[in-house]
């Protein structure tokens, strides 16, 4: 996973780019009402092919996206010349501290090599009182899985949702396919990489799919979604 989706760039770019394939056209506007406001200074970390940045940036924030991946960060340029992207390793962001106001994570903590290193490097690029927003795939849906499509089927965890476990997710959908291989994390994995990294808890969602009556999502939640603080550094007396 350092490399990122190098090997893998061309099918993920046809796979963002085909608007409504996935879910984030259907999940992405709750997750910018949990983002402080423009005008500020904000980073993407694990940009991708750019996506999230050029919605950022088309709703008034200043941008850098960064990617582990050179392919990517190309595509992303490619896609919007005005835009900032660099490449980069979340682990070890190539940025002075406290040099944002907003760091955001769309989906990539689940693809880095040391999420706890991630998330202490966005905290450090913080100023005092940034904000630190996060989606990942929901820890306990991601545990399981559903007997069938109905919306009433049984939810399944035959492992354990305690333990953190890579997995591989191969999604075939329109004539457009990609190889995930991510790592899934509990809840609590995240919460003490958010508190090792001096970062407190404002908001966090569990959202519905959006526009259905009845759906199995309606019953466990497809994402989880944060807000952050970086909360102020006290000198020793």
């Amino acid at each position: 996973m350092s490399r990122g989706f190098e090997d893998r760039a061309a099918d993920w770019i046809r796979f963002a780019r085909a608007e409504g394939h996935d879910a984030y056209w259907a999940y992405r506007d709750a997750f910018f009402e949990l983002l402080p406001p423009p005008p500020a200074r904000a980073l993407e970390v694990g940009c991708g092919e750019g996506r999230v940045t050029r919605d950022l940036r088309g709703r008034g924030y200043e941008v850098t996206g960064l990617d582990v991946a050179p392919t990517l960060v190309e595509a992303a340029r490619d896609a919007d010349p005005s835009g900032t992207y660099v490449v980069g390793d979340a682990a070890a962001l190539p940025f002075d501290d406290a040099s944002f106001d907003l760091v955001v994570s769309y989906n990539s903590l689940i693809d880095v090599d040391d999420m706890p290193a991630a998330v202490t490097e966005a905290g450090r690029v913080l100023r005092s009182g940034g904000c630190f927003c996060a989606c990942v795939p929901h820890p306990f849906s991601e545990a399981g899985e559903f007997t069938s499509n109905d919306a009433d089927a049984a939810f399944i965890v035959e492992g354990s949702y305690l333990q953190e476990a890579d997995y591989e997710l191969v999604s075939e959908r329109n004539g457009i396919v990609f190889h995930f291989v991510s790592r899934r994390f509990p809840l609590e994995s995240y919460a003490r990489a958010l508190e090792g990294a001096g970062l407190a808890i404002e908001a966090l969602r569990e959202p519905p799919l959006p526009g259905v009556d009845r759906h199995r999502r309606m019953r466990m939640p497809l994402f989880l979604l944060w807000r952050t603080v970086k909360l102020e550094t006290r000198r020793p007396d």
